[in-house]
């Protein structure tokens, strides 16, 4: 039966996702110099069009749909056939099935959106575009649906994923390593100053992403009731945590940054996803005050590789993704959720185990589907601009606008 109540909370937390993707533009679009902000926003308003067309047609269906052996799921919901507004009780007895539906169409927006900070600067929008569409359908949707899917066999094996820590953060992390090793590095890295543009504008990226987030974990609990509650709370723990600690470290280093404390927050949340609808608020502080560190260093040794992954989305949503899923294993409690499971230091190792086993299997598949996929696209329709075009800029030679 219909609850109004958490229908409309889903609804609302459907919004706030969306609105992230956007959201992300502007934190992504601050970071590049002023002469590609536009088409650095343009990359995740174009993905928010032509995911929500792809997620109707087919991507809800094959990640989502009637299982097929585990592995994904069939094509009988295709262009919504059957998705009304009725609920769906395998996923959600309480909501319509067009809004259960609609809640993960934002999820699949976002997942793609974060990919694009690993090659913004020197990506052709052509390119991108065919892409974004073949990652949708042969990363995203597969893993959603082993991790998610009724039938999925690593839901079936166990793996917690609350929000997205593996399915979401993990994915596009992984997926931005392979492409900016495909893609190469911007011209003049290392030798060229690239400052940030717009300082101003990826804080405030980043603050409307912590506000979206709680759509995003609290909504995962698909009702308005106490589970909600307890993600929302533990959401902005983490994202206050590790801010804090980001803070610290950088002002270790050197001096306590705006940036700094901006990209600690997102961290902290990318953490907590996988992990929001299982663990207490003591729990939340540690997963949250530890991901800035992990993250933190990871993006020193990167510099030091010389891989110009260039607005550090392994770092950030990888190597987070990848804490925040092992944390899941380490703090999960089920006085918490009873429908999840008990977490290393509550009495259960096992847990620890799947959650790792899980990790190791979608870090693998994610980065050689996305790096096979990124060298047959990047041959048949190159990925790359020209040099002219990248030294005038992506606003001018790909869209033929300027933002000042």
């Amino acid at each position: 039966m219909i609850n109004t109540g958490d229908t409309a909370w889903i609804l609302i937390s459907t919004a706030l996702v969306i609105l992230m993707t956007p959201a992300l533009g502007f934190f992504y679009g601050g970071l590049v110099r002023r002469k590609n902000i536009l088409s650095t926003i343009m990359l995740s308003v174009a993905i928010l069009a032509l995911i929500s067309v792809e997620w109707v047609l087919y991507g809800y269906s094959i990640a989502f749909g009637p299982d097929k052996g585990g592995i994904i799921g069939g094509l009988e919901w295709i262009g919504l056939t059957g998705v009304g507004q009725a609920p769906f009780a395998g996923y959600a007895a309480n909501i319509p099935h067009l809004a259960f539906m609609v809640f993960q169409l934002a999820f699949a927006v976002i997942t793609p959106a974060l990919i694009t900070g690993a090659f913004v600067e020197r990506i052709k929008f052509s390119g991108f575009l065919v892409f974004v569409l073949c990652w949708a359908t042969f990363v995203y949707g597969p893993v959603a649906h082993w991790v998610w899917g009724i039938g999925g066999w690593l839901r079936a094996l166990g793996a917690l994923d609350f929000a997205g820590g593996t399915v979401v953060h993990i994915t596009a992390g992984i997926s931005a390593l392979a492409l900016a090793m495909i893609i190469g590095k911007r011209k003049g890295y290392g030798k060229t100053p690239m400052e940030p543009s717009n300082i101003p504008f990826t804080v405030l990226g980043a603050f409307l992403l912590w506000f979206g987030w709680f759509g995003f974990n609290g909504g995962s609990a698909l009702s308005s009731g106490g589970l909600a509650a307890s993600a929302f709370v533990v959401t902005n723990t983490a994202a206050a945590a590790a801010a804090l600690s980001w803070m610290v470290i950088s002002w270790i280093h050197k001096r306590p940054s705006v940036l700094g404390l901006a990209t600690g927050a997102v961290v902290g949340l990318v953490a907590i996803t996988p992990a929001s609808g299982f663990v207490s608020p003591l729990s939340a502080l540690a997963i949250g005050a530890l991901a800035s560190v992990f993250s933190y260093y990871m993006i020193i040794f990167r510099t030091k590789t010389g891989l110009d992954e260039s607005l550090d989305v392994f770092a950030c949503h990888g190597i987070g993704g990848i804490w925040g899923a092992l944390a899941t294993g380490l703090f999960a409690e089920k006085a918490i959720n009873s429908a999840g499971a008990n977490g290393l230091f509550f009495g259960n190792p096992a847990q620890f185990g799947i959650q790792a086993f899980t990790v190791m299997v979608v870090v693998s598949f994610s980065f050689i589907m996305t790096f096979v996929m990124g060298k047959i696209i990047d041959a048949v329709f190159s990925l790359r601009v020209s040099e002219n075009e990248e030294d005038v800029g992506l606003d001018i030679s790909q869209h033929g606008e300027t933002a000042y």
